[in-house]
């Protein structure tokens, strides 16, 4: 018993240092990854079928939208006599609508965000990036502006994948630490869209998002989840490691927590759930064994016909 206690401690320190050193490159294993999630993006973005958001409306703007038949009742000074004239009718000319919203994304990098199981189709981080990257570009292409949570201001540029991921870079390891978005007041009607696993406290989340709300924004969560943390596919002796720390837990019998690990993922969702419903944000789940594109158009259609609709 004496050898196989000292055995299991040996073991136990070998995989901490493990695990220890695979938190400090998590930050630079980003930066090498993110050209390839960028290209994701921008195809994922292509894909979501068009119109889904920004579709174009009559208001007060200065881009031309339509010419239309002049109306009984209307103003005379809003007809356009140059196209009235090649035809035997009135027309006015219409302008689109022009609102843009300032939209501001989290995509959570934190050390849990590196997991994956053979069950799943991308590491969560890759996923939450690709989706965050894609859902700017579709909203830059619908006439809003975007910025990342806490890095940049919103902006509305053609290259608005590149100049995130770039921001996302710049911060390091800045980005690569926190479990929950950063703690910066958004200006009312602004909108915030958090990417993450929120395997953190629903407490601690439930504050800092009546920080972000506390002026009037709303947003919607995105939970991404592995398979393995819903199905909890472990037998045997196994060894937990925590991402964000070096507490361990050895299971003698793994399949004998399964009933107790789902009852308890069950009540911290609820937690999650009810702290999002609380400050005016939509919660949806999105698992990783599932195309991006499925996450992706639902967005899309929520950012087109509102957020609580998502």
């Amino acid at each position: 018993m004496a050898l196989r206690a000292t055995v299991t401690t040996r073991a136990l320190e070998s995989l901490q240092r493990l695990a220890a050193s695979a938190r400090r490159v998590e930050a630079a294993d980003l930066a090498s990854r993110l050209p390839d999630l960028v290209i994701k993006a921008r195809e994922l973005a292509a894909s979501v079928v068009h119109g889904v958001h920004g579709r174009r409306r009559a208001g007060s703007g200065e881009n031309f939208w339509q010419f239309r038949p002049f109306g009984a009742g209307e103003a005379a000074h809003r007809i356009d006599w140059r196209r009235s004239a090649r035809d035997d009718r009135l027309f006015v000319r219409e302008r689109e609508w022009e609102a843009a919203h300032s939209y501001f994304l989290w995509m959570d990098c934190s050390p849990s965000m590196a997991f994956v199981s053979s069950l799943a189709m991308d590491v969560k981080l890759d996923r939450a990036v690709t989706l965050g990257l894609a859902l700017a570009d579709i909203l830059v292409r619908g006439g809003e502006r975007v910025g990342c949570l806490g890095l940049t201001g919103a902006l509305s540029t053609r290259d608005i994948v590149e100049r995130l991921a770039q921001a996302l870079v710049a911060a390091g390891a800045a980005v690569a630490r926190d479990e929950l978005p950063p703690a910066a007041p958004l200006a009312r009607g602004a909108k915030a869209l958090l990417l993450s696993d929120f395997l953190c406290d629903p407490q601690a989340l439930a504050e800092r998002l009546a920080q972000l709300s506390s002026a009037g924004a709303t947003g919607a969560l995105l939970m991404i989840a592995d398979p393995a943390e819903e199905t909890f596919p472990f037998e045997g002796e196994t060894l937990f490691l925590d991402t964000d720390s070096s507490v361990s837990f050895h299971a003698g019998r793994a399949q004998s927590w399964r009933d107790l690990y789902v009852e308890r993922l069950a009540e911290h969702r609820d937690a999650v759930a009810r702290a999002a419903e609380r400050t005016g944000f939509s919660f949806q789940l999105h698992r990783t064994d599932r195309p991006a594109s499925e996450a992706a158009l639902t967005l899309s259609v929520a950012l087109s016909f509102g957020l609580e609709r998502f």
